[in-house]
């Protein structure tokens, strides 16, 4: 049962890999930044709540005494990573952007080898090395016809968004050692950005946008708060409560390949050879990770019978 637990975070992966398609179509629409997370976190912090409620009310209860957790996971972690990401986006292409975001696994093995004692073996580094580099293959950046546009801003801000990512796995994984559930992590996390987003948000952007088409608009911004926060979220913090926050951050960072195919899809960006590479190079690395270490046998006593 705990090998299902290894595909949570990569499934994460994939739904955050189609985040730069909703943040590049609302950017179009004349929205900032914060405007953009106030839409992906108001509605996600609504329908957690209403789940919540429906399941289990117990989850609201939390000790004052975290708050400071759910404050450093949610305001450090949680809304550095997306503000970071979602400029990045703009400012790099859709892919190079997600390559960045892969290098969180580097801060991650470090900040858990220090707060939670886990040790960085050859196979984490090994498989780290190898999906970083297949990520950088998909992205096309060894490529000198690959059209990318560099932006020495956009590349630091991009790092940026792996550091906070690794910020929000190592908080997550305290708030849950402590007993608190997945969804209460993830609940408290959102409320405390939307407070803060709410009076930064450009609130007639959003009413222009709704209003152009109510009913696919507003569709499309509960599709965005699915897709980029709710369901990848909720799956990466409930893998973290089974697995190493180390093997949960480097099985997440297919995120790149998820961004390739989303781009081929609604971009009609045609992958090269190198690409394709990439995408296999990451999928074996991921699945060389998931894979359960070999136990050795213990050795015989002496004058015992093999």
């Amino acid at each position: 049962m705990k090998k299902l637990f290894f595909i949570l975070p990569v499934i994460s992966g994939i739904f955050w890999g189609s985040s730069g398609i909703f943040v590049r179509t609302l950017t179009e629409a004349g929205m900032n930044s914060f405007t953009i997370l106030t839409c992906r976190m108001a509605v996600a912090v609504v329908i957690l709540f209403l789940i919540i409620l429906f399941f289990d009310r117990s989850l609201l209860k939390i000790h004052l005494k975290d708050i400071w957790l759910f404050a450093a996971g949610g305001l450090l972690g949680t809304l550095g990573l997306n503000l970071c990401y979602n400029e990045a986006v703009n400012r790099l292409t859709l892919s190079l952007a997600a390559v960045l975001l892969s290098l969180a696994p580097v801060f991650v093995l470090l900040f858990a080898a220090i707060f939670f004692k886990e040790k960085i073996t050859g196979k984490k580094v090994g498989c780290m090395l190898l999906a970083i580099f297949g990520c950088a293959l998909v992205s096309g950046i060894f490529e000198n016809a690959s059209g990318l546009t560099w932006s020495a801003s956009g590349i630091i801000i991009g790092a940026s968004s792996a550091f906070f990512y690794a910020l929000y796995s190592i908080f997550s994984k305290l708030a849950m050692e402590r007993g608190y559930h997945p969804l209460t992590v993830t609940f408290y996390c959102l409320l405390l950005i939307t407070a803060v987003l709410l009076p930064l948000t450009d609130w007639s952007a959003v009413a222009g946008f709704v209003i152009q088409s109510f009913a696919k608009h507003t569709g499309f911004l509960l599709l965005h708060s699915l897709c980029a926060y709710i369901m990848p979220y909720i799956l990466y913090t409930v893998s973290l409560s089974h697995i190493e926050a180390g093997k949960a951050s480097i099985l997440a960072s297919g995120e790149p390949v998820a961004a390739m195919i989303f781009g081929l899809i609604f971009y009609s960006e045609i992958p090269t050879v190198l690409s394709v590479c990439g995408l296999a190079l990451t999928i074996a690395a991921l699945t060389l990770l998931s894979m359960p270490d070999k136990k050795r046998l213990p050795e015989p006593k002496k004058n015992e019978k093999i």
